[in-house]
């Protein structure tokens, strides 16, 4: 690479990693995917002033089938989370939540939503509010919700809301939507008072949770109510329960969960009748938890739930440092023969043939070749463990979880094969002194394409570089930056092995013309390396973002042409060029690193359905195998074992007759769950493979997937 290159590649280097993830959408009242629509609503029926009700809530009608939740999921799910942003002088109180339903999953329950359900919120508008002079004389609320939408699959959604309530009108129009909202709000049940009413309590006993609710009104006497505790893990949603009215207080016998180790004062539930409902405040007594579960003291339904917990555990013992050394020198060795390192390949080639004849620049080249890759190796976990000190959930290969770094890396990759296409020279772009560095300095250039070998393969894990990943971010500082330097150490020993060894020079042929058509056809990969970056970009920024990725590479291309030009050409064209390149990076740039519009929601693959934990463990715990694959569009080798193995028909009838759920585990763009997830596999990139089943641990397979390590695999479960 020219010094040119180098500068441009240093400067990508040092601010990629820890460039920011943009988070950029548009936003309205409206948000509508397959399984949901979801509308921000209000009611302002005497219009927004101090002590008038003003109301605002997420509306959210359901597809046939799908479900979200309640405070309280369940055995699994997640509840529905709002954030608001609101003027000053005006503060949001507490979702108001409409009585849930309970919803059977095998042999697990969940409390949630179907059809259409308004979560309404109320706003407090102080004395001293004070239009903002440009909101228009309204009130602008804005909403970040997140939800997770469940049918045979779950899946996360979110959403950005935009809403102006007039100030000097009422707003009703949703005005029916919110009295029903309110009639479904659980109403208070009356205790305590004047010492006629005793307090209702949650007696904890040895065999569960024995319930006396005082208060009740009376035409709820005799009829069956639905039971549901707004703290979570408190009892088992699915267990066998018993009630009974015993003249005006109710009674239930509900089972004990044994998920919980602290002793609560109050337990809140809310009891349902129809679509009616009331909460009460239950005071505990007894001491939490009642005795030690043992097996004979679970219920099925919690056996089910235990085994799904234990499915996530590591499927192996952590390996010793020694192993894990030595793991990680095999797998920089075989991380050459990996996808993820061909577009480094013509770049070694190229070096090779150019130096032939030449012994000691090839002595040179090897070793700066794999101080290149050592040290980068060491400064990529560094800043890996250094963030992840800090509190960050990251794993290996997350440079390219930025799209910043991958649409540098795009750009280094079109000037370096504009460069072997032979579009411009070193000597006809820079200055002669800076020009002859390159000359004078050659080891530079091989350090540098091992800094860029290890920028690109470094994301994709090999065989036995897994776990001694997993094991790196368990160890102290000192032994995980060893192992690290073995692990670039393995990568560069091929091509440090080859620079020494006089064999392999006498098989190259002698340098001639044919180099020059060479080089020139090495220009190919480069360009087939773009490409597929762009794609990457695509798959983390959407269909915008790599069309604008694209636009600024063409306007790149043009800047460097120009400058290879002479005289007044060079100038004027150079100028009005890099007038392009600067509004084109201004116009378009910031799509290059906005989330996909069409991924803020996990979408289905084929029969591949999006993966998130709860979903694991909601599959598993009802007896079903489900098999996860951990990927990225970054990885190379990733996308190789996806378009072969894993769309092997044989493979695919395989795990069809064994009824094998199929998720797929996008790390793409930065996901804490997913990396939390790998960490409890022991690992710390991709690609990874496992395979889950109830009451067995995972089965992580090779990196390297083949057909048959697969179909043995699931003829096992």
């Amino acid at each position: 690479m020219s010094v040119f290159l180098r500068s441009l590649f240093l400067a990508c280097l040092v601010a990629g990693p820890l460039s920011s993830f943009a988070q950029v959408s548009s936003a309205g009242s409206v948000v509508a995917s397959e399984r949901v629509r979801a509308e921000l609503v209000a009611h302002a029926p005497e219009g927004v002033a101090p002590g008038k009700p003003v109301w605002v809530g997420l509306q959210l009608a359901h597809q046939p089938g799908w479900h979200t939740y309640w405070k309280n999921s369940g055995d699994s799910g997640l509840p529905t989370t709002v954030q608001w942003k609101l003027p000053a002088g005006v503060t949001a109180g507490d979702i108001a939540w409409p009585v849930p339903k309970k919803i059977p999953v095998g042999t697990l329950a969940n409390y949630g939503y179907e059809g259409t359900v308004l979560l309404p919120v109320p706003l407090t508008i102080a004395p001293d509010f004070k239009p903002s002079p440009f909101g228009g004389g309204d009130l602008e609320v804005k909403l970040q919700a997140n939800w997770l939408v469940c049918k045979k699959e779950c899946i996360p959604e979110e959403g950005e809301f935009a809403l102006k309530l007039p100030l000097r009108s009422t707003t009703a129009m949703h005005a029916a939507d919110f009295q029903a909202a309110f009639d479904a709000n659980p109403k208070p049940v009356v205790q305590g008072t004047a010492g006629a009413i005793p307090d209702s309590v949650a007696k904890v006993t040895a065999k569960g949770i024995d319930v006396e609710v005082q208060g009740l009104p009376v035409a709820l006497r005799g009829q069956h109510l639905e039971f549901f505790p707004e703290t979570p893990e408190i009892v088992e949603p699915a267990g066998a329960w018993t009630q009974a009215w015993k003249g005006a207080v109710w009674t239930a016998h509900v089972p004990y969960s044994g998920q919980r180790s602290t002793t609560p004062g109050v337990l809140p539930v809310v009891l349902v009748q129809g679509d009616k409902g009331w909460r009460v405040d239950l005071k505990v007594a007894g001491t939490w938890p009642p005795a030690p579960v043992t097996a004979t003291a679970v219920s099925p339904a919690l056996q089910d739930a235990l085994k799904a917990n234990a499915a996530q555990q590591p499927a192996t013992a952590p390996i010793g440092l020694a192993a894990a050394l030595l793991g990680a020198l095999l797998g920089g060795l075989i991380l050459n023969l990996m996808p993820c390192v061909f577009p480094v390949l013509a770049i070694k080639v190229v070096g090779f043939a150019q130096h032939a004849d030449d012994r000691r620049t090839h002595r040179i080249a090897g070793f700066a070749y794999t101080a290149g890759v050592v040290v980068s190796f060491l400064l990529l976990a560094t800043v890996l463990l250094a963030l992840r000190a800090g509190g960050e959930q990251l794993g290996w290969g997350f440079q390219l979880q930025s799209p910043a770094v991958v649409a540098a890396l795009a750009a280094l990759f079109t000037l370096i094969a504009l460069n072997f296409a032979g579009v411009f020279e070193v000597g006809s772009m820079l200055p002669s002194s800076l020009a002859s560095m390159e000359v004078k300095h050659p080891a530079g250039n091989a350090f540098l394409s091992g800094v860029l070998a290890v920028a690109i393969a470094s994301p994709c894990t090999a065989p036995f570089m897994g776990a001694s990943l997993g094991l790196a971010a368990t160890l102290p500082a000192a032994q995980a930056l060893l192992l690290f330097g073995v692990l670039g150490l393995g990568m560069a020993l091929p091509y440090l092995a080859a620079s020494l060894v006089p064999a392999v020079a006498r098989l190259l042929p002698r340098p001639g013309a044919w180099m020059d058509v060479f080089r020139r056809l090495m220009a190919f990969p480069m360009f087939a390396t773009v490409a597929w970056l762009v794609w990457v970009i695509g798959q983390q920024s959407g269909i915008d973002g790599a069309g604008a990725l694209l636009v600024l590479l063409v306007a790149l291309a043009l800047l460097v042409w120009t400058l290879t030009l002479r005289g007044r050409a060079r100038t004027l064209l150079g100028a009005a060029s890099l007038a392009v390149l600067v509004a084109a990076a201004w116009g378009v740039g910031p799509l290059v690193v906005q989330p996909a519009q069409a991924a803020t929601t996990a979408r289905a693959d084929g029969d591949w359905q999006p993966w998130s934990q709860s979903k694991v463990q909601q599959l598993v715990g009802a007896g079903q195998p489900v098999f996860v694959d951990f990927t990225a569009a970054w990885c190379v080798t990733c996308q190789v074992n996806k378009k072969t193995t894993l769309t092997h028909p044989q493979v695919l009838a395989d795990l069809k007759q064994r009824n094998v759920a199929l998720l797929r585990a996008d790390w793409t763009r930065r996901d804490p769950a997913i990396t939390s997830a790998l960490s409890a596999l022991g690992r710390n990139g991709v690609p990874v493979y496992v395979l889950y089943q109830q009451g067995k641990p995972p089965v992580v397979l090779s990196e390297l997937l083949g057909v048959d390590e697969v179909r043995d695999a699931v003829r096992k479960l």
